[in-house]
């Protein structure tokens, strides 16, 4: 037994203490190990991308979700406008649901400053939606501050819009949620009707029809006609949906619903619907191998860019889709199970690769590092996916989209994974969440590049940032990296939980921090490799 380790010559500072000197910039993680202070506006980007309603590995929901609330208090209190854009950019497809930009939006109209709620006013259509966006922005509207002056305002003008076609499917649609009806936000908001078709569309919301009008009154409710005439003859369904384009939610509820049926939803049937209902659309024989129209259709949907974005489908609504399906419906709510189609989980590969945003070959050289240690294990939101599994969908897609790359594991060593761009999205997070476990030390990732003289163009980290197992700081591993293999290597962080913690140096203009689960961080990945950004 000896003194060594304790005498000799130490070079970093371990990670369960603070870098001498920088005491002040730095905070201590919920793992007990020392990372930069992130500061609010990262923190608030990232509660808004990640969402705080699921706990995770060093946090529960409450937790979080209250540190969410504050950061997003004195946010709207220095910059309400500011505010506003990042509820917005969240809100655009890039946030893993709208669940958290809505919550935002709620603390946003409570702003004390006129600018806060001028600021909520401008951006309400934009990320209320849908009718499903709308009762949900109510109830948390009620449970935190109740209907004053401008929610009234904002309410009225969502239910009065000019286009009453749309407002008609929405009504028609999301008939009640979180507790409210279609009613009640009518008479909670004392809605006068614009227009003629807004009376008849009011009217039905508010009586109903006891009788049928003879002919459609409008066509800004003609759905609404024929979802009342399929109540009334339900073993029509046919007839109806291919009359009305009535969507899956209209005529399920009143209708006699077969293959034949779900056929005719499906030649319809919108991008996030597809997605939702690719097992059903299995199981009832809509979806086979032999069934080419059909694929060729789902292709033709699921595997173009355009109609990713239009649909605001994140790449991890994909990836929670791919793994759905694969397992036959032993994961996710479905009470159902199928034999999956092997066509359909190569659409949904190529699907989940397209989500993202990048753009041709750098010819950059990159490690990735993926955070492999336990606390990655947890899950995300109600995505049915590990923060690990979503760490490696996006390192792997940064990988697919170069030609030099090299993707390992760290915990308190870095792995081999043995994924490569050749690997299908199933068979990579497979080869990850097998690796799951062990303590959390983002140095080793230098270490072992310092060992390997591996000379890395922009080094990309994968994790929750809870790095505290090491005996120096990551910062002080780029540093030796530096000196000794690449004085110019970049470095890349991206976050994958809403924690306010940066392995980031903030005087290191070559290192980066990111938000996780943005779809467009492939691309800014490139860009800051080429000097673009």
């Amino acid at each position: 037994m000896n003194y060594k380790f304790f005498t000799k010559n130490k070079k970093g500072t371990p990670q369960n203490k603070p870098i001498p000197g920088r005491e002040a910039e730095m905070i201590q993680g919920r793992s007990g190990g020392f990372m930069f202070d992130a500061g609010i506006w990262k923190m608030l980007r990232r509660c808004l991308l990640v969402g705080t309603a699921q706990s995770t590995y060093y946090a529960g929901k409450q937790e979080l979700t209250e540190d969410f609330v504050a950061v997003l208090k004195q946010a709207v209190a220095e910059n309400p406008r500011r505010v506003a854009e990042e509820i917005l950019y969240a809100s655009d497809g890039r946030a893993i649901n709208n669940s958290a930009p809505i919550l935002a939006l709620v603390l946003l109209s409570m702003g004390e400053a006129p600018e806060a709620k001028k600021a909520f006013m401008e951006i309400f259509t934009s990320v209320i939606r849908t009718g499903s966006h709308f009762y949900e922005w109510l109830s948390y509207t009620k449970s935190l501050r109740g209907f004053g002056k401008v929610v009234r305002e904002a309410g009225k003008n969502w239910l009065s819009r000019e286009d009453v076609k749309g407002l008609a499917y929405q009504l028609l649609k999301y008939q009640q949620r979180q507790g409210f009806t279609n009613r009640d936000a009518l008479r909670l908001f004392h809605v006068k009707p614009p227009t003629e078709e807004h009376r008849q569309l009011f009217e039905w919301v508010v009586k109903g029809w006891e009788e049928m009008p003879v002919e459609i009154p409008s066509q800004a409710i003609a759905q609404i006609w024929w979802y009342e005439w399929l109540k009334r003859n339900p073993t029509k369904t046919h007839e109806a949906i291919t009359q009305g384009h009535l969507s899956h939610e209209m005529a399920a509820p009143v209708g006699k619903m077969d293959k034949a049926a779900w056929q005719l939803l499906f030649s319809e049937m919108p991008i996030g619907a597809m997605l939702r209902n690719l097992g059903s659309l299995t199981q009832l024989g809509v979806l086979r191998t032999d069934e080419s129209a059909n694929l060729l259709r789902l292709e033709a949907v699921l595997n173009n860019r355009e109609h990713l974005r239009k649909g605001r489908i994140h790449p991890i609504d994909v990836l929670k889709a791919l793994k759905t399906y694969q397992s036959g419906g032993r994961l996710g709510r479905s009470q159902k199970t199928w034999n999956p189609v092997s066509r359909i989980v190569d659409i949904l590969e190529k699907a989940v690769e397209l989500s993202f945003d990048v753009v041709k070959p750098t010819n950059k050289v990159f490690m990735h590092a993926v955070d492999v240690s336990g606390s990655m294990g947890g899950m995300v939101a109600d995505m049915g996916l590990t923060c690990c599994e979503i760490a490696t969908t996006m390192a792997l897609v940064t990988a697919k989209a170069e030609k030099n790359y090299m993707i390992r594991g760290f915990a308190t060593d870095f792995r081999d994974l043995g994924i490569t761009a050749k690997d299908s999205f199933g068979s990579a997070v497979r080869k990850a969440s097998n690796q799951n476990f062990g303590g959390t030390d983002a140095s080793v990732a230098y270490d072992w590049m310092i060992k390997n003289k591996f000379k890395a163009d922009v080094v990309c980290f994968w994790t929750d940032s809870e790095s505290w197992a090491g005996y120096k700081h990551p910062s002080q591993a780029l540093a030796k990296y530096r000196q000794k293999v690449n004085p110019d290597v970049k470095a890349v962080y991206v976050t994958l939980t809403p924690y306010q913690i940066t392995l980031v140096d903030p005087k290191d203009p070559l290192s980066w921090d990111l938000g996780g689960f943005d779809p467009g961080i492939p691309r800014i990945i490139q860009m800051l490799a080429t000097g673009e950004l």
